[in-house]
């Protein structure tokens, strides 16, 4: 398959330094997966999983994190979710994804932020696979936000207060890095 997409993310991945053994671990998994899979971006793409594109949103005073509440998951996660056959690429993925789950349009892009592979549970008698996520930092102009679309609730969070949260490292590394200003 030529897809556009597959070479910018390539080069996205490519140009990309990861914050720690861990990340470092996602992105070889991400750049196995292009070359092993002629469609890398397919949702039924399931051994071992696709890619996926989220958003990490600060407030405008940059103090702030944007969750969702997580209808299928019951969690408060970035928005984000599969990349559809329309999306020129990743970064706009991730940006569909964040209006259609907080109603927020008017982004300023920060740049490619962070990887994460993660495990999504079998359900509706799919099975459990991978999900590769690229996620891209974005400005938000307002905090005016609304619940969306397979979200059951969205709210800023301090950003400070979810770098701690050692626990849930797939939230807490991302919102480090939105800590220490970017060029």
């Amino acid at each position: 398959m030529t897809d556009s997409r597959l070479v910018q993310l390539r080069s996205l991945l490519l140009t990309h330094q990861p914050a720690d053994d861990c990340e470092a671990g996602y992105l070889e998994s991400m750049l196995n997966l292009l070359v092993a899979s002629a469609d890398p971006f397919s949702r039924y793409h399931l051994e071992p999983g696709h890619f996926t594109a989220s958003g990490f949103v600060v407030s405008p005073d940059r103090s702030s994190l944007l969750l969702v509440h997580h209808t299928k998951l019951d969690k408060w996660l970035q928005p984000g979710g599969h990349v559809e056959p329309d999306d020129a690429d990743l970064e706009g993925s991730a940006r569909r994804e964040v209006h259609e789950e907080t109603g927020l349009g008017d982004l300023a892009l920060i740049g490619l932020l962070d990887l994460d592979v993660h495990r999504f549970p079998e359900r509706d008698g799919g099975p459990a696979h991978d999900h590769l996520d690229v996620r891209f930092g974005f400005l938000a102009h307002s905090e005016e936000v609304a619940v969306g679309d397979g979200t059951s609730d969205v709210g800023w969070y301090s950003l400070a207060e979810v770098a701690a949260w050692d626990d849930r490292p797939s939230l807490s590394r991302p919102a480090k890095k939105l800590l220490v200003p970017r060029n």
